[in-house]
């Protein structure tokens, strides 16, 4: 018997399946590179689309899994697409559905090209900043995160990948937060000291970011970015999905 995640033959790819607009940020941060640590200021004029980081990383695994996007049928009205997305984001984040059980969405190749022509309409459907709050893992993230119960989730997440499924995952630091965020490992490459995940981040939609899971340390690294300083953080994978 074929299982859910085997019916899905492509698999989730950064420049199709992905949004092409990001999750804006309330603050600029600013590196300073002797001290290693990131100061912050308010973005002026602030942005209007922010907090929704969970809801992107959500939103994203849903289309790749109930929608099929047909770029040969003509592109359709604001209402047609509106009650669309509304159907795509109804559905489980967990679970496939079958090949014809999906929601056709038509005029576009995936939801990167989608995405870039609809923004306000994907923007208004997927989902307000609340609920990047309503996540089981913020109330995870104020107990302790052993390192054997990072291994466990770095494997874990490993076998999710393999099998073809991308895995939604809450990245933080408790209780000093200096990061609390959403981002969508895809791929995996395994060497003998670490796992290197490939992942999708709503704040940077301009390229694929890098989480990589050093087994020495039994801990996860996320290389600095534009609101990062670099470092270690612990990782608790949110929307576990049939497989495991």
């Amino acid at each position: 018997m074929t299982s859910p995640a085997a019916q899905r033959t492509p698999r989730f790819q950064f420049d199709r399946d992905t949004f092409a607009f990001a999750n804006e940020l309330v603050w600029e941060y600013r590196l300073d590179p002797g001290a290693g640590t990131m100061t912050t200021f308010c973005n002026d004029p602030p942005p209007a689309y922010t907090h929704r980081c969970f809801v992107m990383a959500r939103s994203a695994r849903q289309f790749w899994h109930h929608a099929r996007f047909d770029p040969s049928l003509p592109v359709a009205d604001a209402p047609t697409y509106r009650r669309r997305i509304r159907e795509v984001v109804s559905r489980s984040p967990r679970r496939t559905c079958p090949p014809a059980e999906r929601i056709v969405i038509p005029g576009y190749d995936g939801l990167r090209s989608f995405s870039a022509a609809q923004e306000p309409l994907l923007k208004a459907g997927c989902g307000g900043a609340w609920q990047s709050y309503f996540v089981r893992s913020h109330w995870r993230m104020v107990f302790p995160v052993h390192r054997w119960q990072q291994e466990r989730t770095a494997r874990r997440l490993a076998k999710r990948l393999a099998a073809g499924t991308p895995a939604i995952i809450h990245i933080f630091q408790f209780p000093r937060v200096t990061i609390n965020h959403g981002i969508v490992l895809y791929d995996v490459a395994e060497t003998p000291s670490a796992l290197r995940f490939a992942a999708y981040d709503p704040n940077v939609p301009s390229r694929p970011a890098e989480l990589s899971y050093d087994r020495a340390a039994r801990a996860f690294i996320l290389p600095r970015n534009h609101y990062w300083a670099g470092g270690r953080v612990k990782v608790v994978e949110v929307y576990r999905g049939w497989l495991f």
